[in-house]
């Protein structure tokens, strides 16, 4: 079964909106082992938007179309599909009482423009909204199906998941089993030396991805059934995750802040902070996983000298010998964050996030992390990532400093052999 995205608003052309529902609903229709030859984007034209749809109808099994579902002026996806079907529009009142009620629980007053989102084509079948007003539809005109979703990305997701991905399973004959392997601390080009014999295979498939930080390998088999495909995940996957043990930290929807948080919560082990390059993203980002609480002690921002100083205590001479930004000062910085909380572990983290008078510019994107473990172990290192958005050698620097307290955690635990 070949497939068309059709993404519609002139908003995507612009640029004022990233097209995610393109790449999400790609994704999906690879996990089901739909090929998606082409994606087209369309703005809120009635004659452009009708000729996108002919066309698309005449060249794919399976046209998916994202947008123009709302009460606007500018929302004109069902009326085009119902030109290019030949078809009218038509109330239909069971959709117009789901509106009703919608606005009625949420005490709001609905206007008459509100309606709009009733009409549909009479062929078509509707694709129920249970998190939104507008409904889809699905048409089929020949061997083609045609099926219209809002571009809202939750209301997408939702009704995708319960409505289309079912019907299309049962059509496709085949089971697709997907899962994601995410690395840190590592480059692509690392561990892709680690695994690259990997992604010649056909069954299953291997593809790597960068993501921010991290590095992704998307493993995809393709079987009869849900049991096969399975069986063909295994071993690829268990061979993956032992070649890269050493960045390897979880699945699919695992993150890097919550993984670290599960071991540390197995271990009955606590961390603390203290951020001068990061400014608080750190903590942030550890404070994001529901009952971090229970392992994260607390961090301090020093970051100017006084305050690493005087909230930190790190010794005057000591700034004043290697500087603000540099090895001596973090790992000084690690361990005061362990003394002042009380924690087991305790992370440091200086640098120079972006340009600033007086700093040169090949310092730009220097940052200095160490971890400071039980009986006073540190490891610290540096990094040069060079001139990118500030919030950008932020996120690099958390994403290292929360690996690096990864991989120590689990070498203090036996698991990760040769970790020093």
């Amino acid at each position: 079964m070949l497939a068309e995205i059709l993404s519609i608003g002139t908003e995507l052309l612009i640029g004022q909106v990233v097209n995610t529902n393109a790449t999400w609903l790609a994704r999906r229709l690879a996990l089901l082992g739909i090929d998606v030859h082409r994606v087209v984007t369309v703005g809120d034209n009635m004659a452009r938007l009708c000729e996108a749809v002919e066309i698309a109808l005449g060249r794919a099994d399976l046209v998916v179309c994202t947008g123009g579902l709302g009460p606007t002026a500018d929302d004109i996806t069902i009326e085009a599909v119902a030109r290019v079907m030949g078809d009218t529009l038509e109330q239909r009142p069971d959709v117009a009482r789901h509106i009703e009620e919608m606005f009625s629980r949420r005490g709001r007053p609905m206007s008459r423009l509100d309606l709009k989102q009733a009409l549909f084509p009479p062929s078509a079948e509707l694709i129920p909204n249970p998190a939104g007003t507008a409904f889809g539809l699905c048409i089929r005109r020949g061997e083609a199906d045609l099926m219209a979703f809002p571009g809202v990305p939750s209301e997408l997701e939702a009704m995708w998941q319960a409505w289309a991905e079912p019907r299309l399973a049962a059509r496709a004959g085949a089971t697709i089993r997907s899962t994601l392997l995410k690395y840190a601390g590592c480059t692509e080009a690392e561990l892709a030396e680690l695994v690259s014999d990997a992604f010649a295979a056909k069954n299953p498939t291997v593809a790597p991805y960068t993501n921010s930080g991290e590095v992704h390998l998307r493993v995809t088999a393709k079987a009869v059934g849900p049991e096969e495909a399975d069986a063909l995940l295994a071993p690829v996957v268990a061979g993956l995750i032992e070649r890269g043990v050493r960045f390897f930290f979880g699945r699919d929807d695992d993150t890097l802040p919550s993984v670290v948080g599960s071991h540390l919560r197995a271990a009955r082990q606590t961390l603390a902070v203290a951020e001068s390059a990061t400014g608080g993203l750190l903590a942030s980002r550890i404070t994001d996983v529901p009952g971090s609480s229970d392992y994260f002690r607390g961090g301090c921002v020093a970051y100017s000298v006084d305050a690493k100083v005087r909230n930190l205590g790190v010794p005057s001479e000591l700034i004043a010998a290697h500087g603000a930004v540099s090895r001596e000062t973090t790992e000084a910085m690690a361990q005061a964050a362990r003394h002042a909380f009380g924690a087991e572990w305790g992370i440091g983290t200086t640098g120079w996030a972006g340009p600033s008078p007086g700093v040169a510019e090949s310092d730009v994107g220097l940052v200095y992390i160490c971890v400071a473990g039980p009986g006073g172990a540190l490891s610290s290192r540096e990094y040069r990532w060079g001139r990118h958005a500030r919030e950008q050698i932020k996120h690099f620097a958390t994403q290292r400093a929360l690996a690096t307290l990864l991989r120590k955690i689990k070498a203090s635990q036996g698991s990760l052999v040769g970790e020093r």
